[in-house]
């Protein structure tokens, strides 16, 4: 899988910046994808970062609506890659 790589100065699309974000806060939602940075298809933009490699796992939440009843929203978090050579220094010596 890969790491996430992409700095602040380098954001130059709504694709970019939920990229950014996950680096950064490690998730998002639909709901911050809007308020911060006018992404209304987050699920979209997270399938086609899947696509690219990005481990982003999807976390059910439930909340209220404003009209009392509950819904089911998705919570996108970013899965950091396991170093290899840190895992393997757990068992063994690496050189």
């Amino acid at each position: 899988m890969k790491e996430i790589k992409i700095q602040a100065h380098e954001v130059k699309s709504q694709s970019d910046a939920i990229l950014w974000h996950l680096k950064k806060f490690g998730s998002i939602t639909s709901y911050e994808a809007i308020k911060e940075y006018g992404a209304t298809r987050l699920s979209a933009i997270i399938f086609n970062h899947r696509k690219d490699g990005y481990n982003i796992d999807s976390m059910p939440l439930t909340k209220k609506t404003r009209f009392g009843r509950n819904t089911t929203i998705s919570k996108y978090v970013y899965k950091k890659p396991i170093n290899l050579n840190n895992q393997l220094g757990m068992f063994c010596e690496v050189n």
